[in-house]
């Protein structure tokens, strides 16, 4: 059977560690007289995510080895997420309503649809996805946002959406699309047959 992408990760062994990092593109520059200095920021902004995954003995191991080769380097894509954020600390629930956007750009974004009146619908580190499967966009909410009498919510997100988009938005097990960072990919075997395996990513943009 043909390998289709974007893949989702293996669930059998959970991580042991993953790390987010936010990326904005700015450019700096800073006297080396005074230190004042001036920030120039451009519209870069992307995550990169590194995993680390428990020491596992060859059966488990070797599933997490054909995913990551599986991968074939920068070519393929996979979808994740933060593994604890799961469900938003807000009220927000895709069971009540349907949030959706409709011709967004930027990073203060309108939704519709949302379940109304609620009260910190989505807050401050609240994550959503924007999309499915191969168009999955992960983004993270910067500022406690709550629904009108319709519905409706303005939410300030990082990343940005990037061009003008419309669809659905997810709330629960919110996930983007990533490539991995390298075209080399290794893992290490020790003395005692247990494998250690690290891999890094970035956003597939």
């Amino acid at each position: 059977m043909a390998i289709t992408y974007p893949l989702t990760l293996p669930t059998h062994v959970t991580p042991r560690t993953v790390e987010l990092t936010a990326v904005n593109a700015v450019a700096y520059s800073m006297s080396p007289f005074t230190f004042s200095g001036q920030a120039h920021a451009y519209a870069g902004q992307m995550w990169q995510v590194d995993v680390t995954l428990p020491q596992m003995r060859r059966e488990d191991a070797n599933i997490w080895i054909a995913w990551l080769v599986s991968l074939k380097g920068q070519t393929g894509r996979f979808l994740i997420g933060d593994p604890t954020c799961t469900a938003p600390q807000g009220s927000a629930n895709t069971s009540l309503g349907t949030p959706v956007i409709t011709d967004q750009t930027g990073e203060t974004i309108d939704v519709t649809g949302a379940a109304a009146s609620q009260t910190d619908w989505l807050v401050a580190g609240d994550y959503i996805q924007i999309g499915a499967a191969s168009s999955a966009t992960l983004h993270q909410v910067l500022q406690n946002a709550s629904t009108d009498a319709s519905g409706n919510v303005t939410l300030e997100v990082w990343p940005g959406v990037r061009g003008t988009r419309s669809g659905s938005i997810t709330v629960d097990n919110p996930v983007g699309n990533f490539r991995l960072a390298s075209n080399q990919q290794s893992w290490n075997v020790s003395e005692a047959s247990t494998y250690g395996i690290t891999f890094g990513a970035m956003e597939a943009i």
